[in-house]
């Protein structure tokens, strides 16, 4: 891709303070996003010109559709139902709802339902989170001992999932049953960026098996070949850049979500556009998000 390929710009100017868990709905034309530290959901359809902002009771940070009216909330303690027309939430499965220390983190739904949804101490503790697994009523841990859980997301075909433990700064592959989304194998390294500039964080696979990472500190997005190697770069409007989805009806387009926490006055005013969401067009062939199995 030549950077004349590609423009970037803001989608939304609702400054989060950790905007993060961006999904798409094609059936409404809506993606969604949180502000984790805000407890607010983030809402816009279309081309409508800012997201409207829904207040929730406990932080929240990813999002999967169910049907045309239901929606799963993974929150610090547990996950919800949403009732999309009204915003009702239902406590549906608890999540670490004995641990007061943790909340829910990176998620996202792999093509045969599951979601994988993980945990972190709500102060960065070290190893104080996990990784779950969730499908049809019944939850699992996959991994103990993770301090800041990042860049879930899946090949295509479902046979390999990522992730990343953002304190450790190395990428993991796992391969994983694609009827089930369960592992089947031990992780292995994907990519080694401890030592590197900022951290590795959300990341989206594209229907090539291209990775996209967000670079938190880093004001950028990565891309990375199925074979590890990084192909692409493209620069963002802001340091803190959480986390990127496809969004669109051919899913040709992305947004990617930052955050302004942790920042003195003088960092915000260094980084005006901390915290908002950002439009990339580029050439790319996305994916659709599927269906949650409850």
């Amino acid at each position: 891709m030549r950077d004349a390929d590609i423009s970037v710009s803001l989608y939304s100017n609702i400054a989060c303070r950790l905007g993060e868990g961006p999904t798409y709905d094609p059936a409404t034309d809506t993606a969604f996003w949180f502000d984790i530290e805000g407890r607010m959901l983030l809402e816009k359809r279309g081309d409508t010109a800012e997201a409207t902002a829904h207040p929730l009771p406990v932080m929240a940070s990813a999002l999967a559709v169910i049907d045309g009216d239901r929606q799963m909330i993974a929150a610090e303690d547990g996950l919800y139902i949403r009732e999309t027309a009204t915003g009702r939430l239902s406590l549906h499965t608890p999540l670490e709802a004995d641990n007061p220390v943790t909340r829910s983190n990176d998620g996202r739904v792999h093509p045969s339902g599951a979601l994988w949804i993980g945990t972190m101490g709500k102060h960065a503790e070290p190893k104080a989170g996990a990784i779950y697994w969730y499908r049809a009523g019944e939850l699992k841990r996959l991994y103990a001992g993770i301090g800041i859980p990042n860049s879930i997301c899946f090949s295509p075909d479902g046979t390999i999932a990522y992730f990343v433990d953002t304190q450790a700064n190395r990428l993991m592959r796992v391969a994983v049953d694609p009827a089930s989304g369960l592992p089947v194998g031990d992780p292995m390294l994907f990519h080694d960026h401890s030592g590197g500039d900022g951290g590795l964080d959300g990341s989206v696979c594209d229907s090539d098996g291209t990775l996209w990472n967000a670079r938190w500190g880093g004001g950028r997005l990565d891309a990375y070949s199925p074979d590890g190697v990084r192909v692409r770069r493209v620069a963002l409007g802001a340091r803190q850049v959480t986390c990127p989805s496809f969004v669109g009806p051919n899913a040709d387009r992305m947004i990617v979500t930052s955050a302004w926490t942790g920042l003195d006055e003088a960092g915000r005013r260094a980084d005006p556009d901390a915290g908002k969401t950002f439009l990339v067009d580029l050439p790319v062939r996305g994916r659709l998000e599927p269906k949650l199995v409850l």
